[in-house]
């Protein structure tokens, strides 16, 4: 695996955060915790990309209701690299259920319940190679930019 690989993690700003209209406040949170955006776009997942995605949560009672919510509307995934990405980014983002997440993280801040929780991020180094993948070819990653 490429050494630039294990400082990255993917976001998703979930359907709730773009209804919401709350991309610009969360990208904000994001940089200024010092994460270098590698890709980003906007897009519409297929139940069968959802699905795909949450594969590990297949046999899971919620896997439906999160099929449902997650292609309910546009999601922003977003490619970021900073040393250390996983694990701070999980402590920026907060707990899942915003009730449990400490103050000033983005759950806090902007999530509805557990369900809806406004934001994603990847749990391994290994899994965040996987969904970055998922969504962003090698083409699409910024890796020569240096902002």
């Amino acid at each position: 695996m490429e050494k630039h690989l294990n400082n990255r993690t993917l976001a998703i700003i979930k359907p709730d955060g773009v209804q919401k209209n709350l991309i610009g406040q969360i990208i904000a949170h994001i940089t200024q915790a010092g994460f270098k955006i590698k890709a980003l776009k906007m897009i519409k997942l297929t139940k069968e990309s959802a699905a795909g995605f949450y594969e590990v949560h297949r046999d899971r009672s919620f896997f439906n209701d999160l099929l449902i919510y997650m292609t309910s509307g546009p999601v922003v995934p977003i490619a970021l690299e900073k040393e250390n990405a996983v694990a701070d980014f999980r402590k920026l983002i907060g707990a899942t259920d915003p009730t449990q997440a400490e103050e000033g993280t983005i759950r806090k801040l902007y999530a509805e319940s557990k369900a809806v929780n406004v934001i994603h991020g990847s749990d391994s180094d290994e899994n965040a190679a996987i969904e970055i993948a998922h969504f962003f070819s090698r083409n699409e990653l910024l890796d020569n930019y240096s902002s």
